[in-house]
């Protein structure tokens, strides 16, 4: 018994003098496009690091668990301009030793890369796109979902609107694509969940300056003008993902209304004022480290490396391959603060996760609200179900 005592304690002694195994190098690459600054409210401008700073403070959470399992974790980024080409940037990274990459980039451009990485066997977790095709028509097996879908957004402020029994819209919409599938969401939750939109209105985007010395007058005219004349209704949503009008609707309208959708009460994944479950921890590690709150954007990015790390170390490896097949499995899961294990959905590799309701100031509610049930998770009562897919992983 004693000779094994003192065996215990050599090879304690041994780590601690660095002659243990060298721990395994997990290298995690980021690809991100510098965020749009055009903002209605300067408040909202997004820092230069959006995004970025998650995947920093994630590593080092990485690095927290991965010292007691030998392990270690590099980030390597790459920030793409309009004009470069994001497999370039793909390749470099994955020439580095990144098998798993996450993306902050539109739709268009992350089908282009991960079509690309198929045959060097990299796998992509998508923090940023809200495309709905992602996961349906043009899905990939090689993409994983963090970012939601808009359908999930929309569902998550029907759930509420609902609840709270105004169940009369009136819909506003931009007249950008982007806006437009905003709009086809909201419509389809406010179908799936008995709401009614009892009008319909499109705010076109004409140009111009958004900020003039005469804006403040001109704004105060126009919105009430633009909702005049509306059915009854309980409240106004608004589909302006381009950020050309929503912000001006709240206390313009032309009859008191509350304002949702993208302005008002929005539905996000994050937000700065969130402190349920633990989130205050980490958001005041994040302020601490950035000097600034953390953001939707930041929070996917974190959850997305937060998931290569939770695969490997429960995997109990560094080879990518293991670490996928964990990822995919029924086994897995990430705390995301959020109150509940955050799963992905195996027919199109989304993340399940809570959608945050936020008025600009706090937390307002988390859905799903009670009383929305499902025979699997209440999560699925969030963006397409299954039997609504179109997705055959490729």
């Amino acid at each position: 018994m004693l000779r094994l005592l003192i065996g215990v304690f050599a090879l304690i002694a041994l780590s601690g003098t660095g002659l243990s195994d060298q721990p395994l190098e997990i290298k995690i690459g980021y690809i991100h496009q510098a965020p749009s600054r055009i903002r209605i409210s300067l408040i909202d401008v997004p820092a230069a690091n959006d995004g970025l700073a998650g995947a920093q403070l994630a590593i080092d959470d990485d690095n927290a668990t991965g010292r007691f399992l030998n392990q270690r974790y590099t980030l390597l980024e790459k920030l793409v301009g309009e004009n470069d080409d994001p497999v370039a940037a793909m390749n470099s990274l994955a020439d580095q030793g990144a098998s798993f990459i996450v993306t902050s980039l539109d739709a268009d451009r992350l089908l282009k890369t991960a079509d690309a990485g198929k045959a060097r066997g990299e796998t992509f977790i998508n923090a940023f796109a809200l495309d709905e095709r992602l996961r349906e028509q043009d899905c990939r097996a090689n993409v994983i979902h963090v970012a939601p879908t808009r359908s999930m957004l929309a569902d998550g402020l029907a759930q509420y609107l609902v609840w709270k029994k105004w169940r009369k819209w009136m819909l506003i919409v931009g007249s950008h694509e982007k806006d437009g599938l905003f709009a086809d969401a909201l419509r389809h939750a406010a179908t799936r969940f008995g709401a009614k939109i009892v009008d319909e209105r499109v705010f076109k985007d004409n140009g111009g300056a958004r900020r003039t010395d005469s804006g403040v007058a001109e704004i105060q005219q126009q919105m009430p003008v633009v909702t005049q004349g509306a059915s009854d209704h309980d409240v106004l949503v608004a589909a302006d993902e381009s950020e050309v009008f929503a912000g001006y609707l709240p206390y313009r309208t032309w009859d008191p209304r509350p304002v949702a959708g993208s302005a008002g009460l929005v539905p996000t994944t994050w937000d700065a004022a969130f402190d349920q479950w633990g989130a205050v921890q980490l958001q005041n590690r994040f302020t601490k480290t950035f000097q600034r709150s953390m953001t939707a954007h930041d929070m996917q990015v974190w959850t997305a490396v937060r998931m290569i790390g939770e695969a490997a170390a429960r995997s109990s490896s560094g080879e990518p391959g293991k670490m996928l097949a964990y990822m995919k499995s029924p086994e897995f899961s990430v705390a995301a603060f959020k109150g509940q294990k955050l799963t992905l959905r195996d027919w199109n590799l989304q993340l399940r996760q809570p959608i945050l309701l936020f008025d600009g100031r706090n937390t307002v509610s988390v859905s799903p609200q009670d009383g929305f049930l499902h025979q699997v998770s209440t999560l699925d009562t969030l963006g397409l179900d299954r039997p609504e897919t179109k997705c055959t992983l490729k």
